[in-house]
């Protein structure tokens, strides 16, 4: 003789499990991830806790193994910060292929390289390049990493001294 419940099957009330994971994770902006790339600083993977690491090594292993043999470029990261082009300065702003020069009426005019006027410099931003704000050297990031922080500065007899 079968038993059946009086109640029915509830069904499933969590999200049906995506098919496209990535994609809708880097849908939303986080650090490091513009809109083509993933970038990783090495010193913040080398630095995490030894499980994600063996995780990591795995996922990349596979990763190359299957995209290896693609004409890979060389890619040059460089620390950048978006600015309003009014903010920056004449090396700045050569940096990233602007000009600005003093018209007749003794107003700033500012220029793309092939000397095209910007109508709103003010409203216009740029990637500027800047100092890498994360340490290369994590030797005990995960003991000396405050949440959402950056590791405190360690002195030793092998740290210059500080400015």
């Amino acid at each position: 003789m079968t038993m059946y419940t009086p109640e029915p099957i509830q069904p499933h009330m969590g999200r049906p499990a995506s098919s496209t994971p990535l994609q809708d994770y880097l849908r939303t902006p986080h650090p490091g991830t513009p809109a083509n790339y993933v970038v990783l600083p090495k010193s913040l993977v080398e630095a995490m806790p030894l499980p994600w690491q063996h995780a990591m090594t795995q996922i990349l292993a596979e990763f190359h193994q299957a995209f290896g043999h693609l004409d890979w470029p060389e890619y040059r990261v460089v620390p950048s910060r978006r600015e309003k082009l009014v903010n920056l300065d004449e090396e700045q702003l050569a940096e990233v292929g602007y000009l600005v020069e003093i018209d007749v009426d003794g107003e700033l005019v500012y220029r793309e390289r092939s000397g095209r006027r910007i109508d709103n410099p003010e409203d216009t931003e740029v990637l500027v390049s800047v100092l890498d704000p994360i340490p290369a050297d994590h030797r005990n990031a995960n003991e000396d990493t405050p949440p959402r922080g950056f590791p405190a500065q360690q002195m030793g007899p092998w740290s210059p001294a500080p400015h």
